[in-house]
């Protein structure tokens, strides 16, 4: 079981111990629109994954240059998660095993696109997404991606992620190590 951090763990790790799986984390990051940073213009995951929206990139006015900086401050980033998170553990080995992809929500589903792509780099024998709610669109969009994608709730008008949650108070990098070093049952 792979969780996106941060507000993927936490469910990830209940839903691990729920099934007696491990527990690993697969990071990925938002490629946010420079002048509305929670507008996702795309996602990056390891081994150079990046997945654009170029229709909302050409709407939005987004320059090839503004993409690039912010890919490579986002890649900056999940290169110090992913060494902390970790905190020298191996990843979990991914070939001929089937994934559970696992986050707490998918607005526009690019982040979760971009650990789709990166975990089927890795040679598993399938990729199944895993979420408590999504937009329409997202759920739309990883069933094409994944080989299963399972979500819970479709909310219709979606919003946001946070308010389908009654705390929604963003998970710190502690209580993420922690989660992540607590054995599966």
């Amino acid at each position: 079981m792979l969780a996106l951090p941060r507000g993927g763990v936490p469910v990830a790790s209940e839903v691990a111990r729920a099934l007696g799986l491990p527990l690993d984390v697969i990071v990925v990051r938002k490629l946010g629109v420079p002048w509305q940073p929670e507008l996702a213009m795309g996602a990056i995951a390891g081994g150079g994954v990046r997945v654009l929206d170029e229709e909302l990139i050409r709407s939005e006015g987004v320059s090839p240059e503004d993409v690039d900086a912010i890919a490579a401050r986002e890649e900056q980033e999940a290169e110090r998660r992913e060494h902390l998170y970790r905190a020298g553990r191996p990843a979990l080995e991914l070939r001929n095993r089937t994934v559970i992809l696992v986050d707490d929500g998918l607005a526009t589903g690019s982040t979760m696109q971009a650990a789709v792509k990166c975990a089927k780099s890795l040679q598993p024998s399938a990729v199944i997404v895993a979420v408590p709610l999504a937009s329409r669109q997202a759920c739309v969009h990883l069933r094409e991606a994944a080989d299963e994608c399972v979500c819970l709730a479709v909310p219709e008008p979606f919003g946001s992620v946070g308010e389908w949650y009654q705390d929604f108070r963003q998970t710190s990098d502690a209580e993420v190590r922690d989660l992540l070093s607590q054995p599966a049952c």
